[in-house]
């Protein structure tokens, strides 16, 4: 994780210097500053130095992996993931939810009636899917 964060610090400074530069190049133009590249831009540099900060701030607290170490093979990295849902029809759900929601912006409000009560069933069925049928914990 000290690696990520690096790279992810590097890649926020880096950022930060290209949207520096667009800023200073935008402002020199006939149309004044382009506020939605330069925001844009920065936000883009906000949220990589959040990461960098996360993966070193939680690099301290936890064993050094794999990827950490020079000298570690790639089967170093092997084991158990983590837990998966073995089949689920929520995400589709929201799937489809959220594309009727989207399209509630391009063709009327309206279809947002019809989006979120999608959406909601699907989110409140992924979040309690293992509280209830065939997945309930015991």
């Amino acid at each position: 994780m000290k690696e990520q964060g690096k790279i992810f610090a590097g890649l926020s400074v880096f950022v930060l210097a290209i949207a520096i530069t667009y800023m200073v190049w935008t402002m020199k133009s006939d149309h004044g500053l382009e506020a939605a590249g330069t925001t844009a831009l920065f936000l883009a540099f906000g949220l990589c130095a959040f990461i960098g900060f996360y993966l070193a701030f939680t690099a301290k607290r936890v064993d050094t992996g794999a990827g950490d170490n020079p000298e570690a093979q790639v089967s170093d990295d092997a084991g158990e993931v983590g837990f998966f849902a073995p089949h689920s029809w929520q995400p589709l759900s929201l799937a489809i939810g959220g594309a009727l929601a989207f399209m509630g912006v391009i063709f009327g409000w309206w279809l947002l009636f019809w989006s979120i009560p999608i959406i909601l069933i699907g989110l409140f069925g992924w979040v309690f899917e293992f509280y209830r049928g065939e997945n309930q914990n015991q």
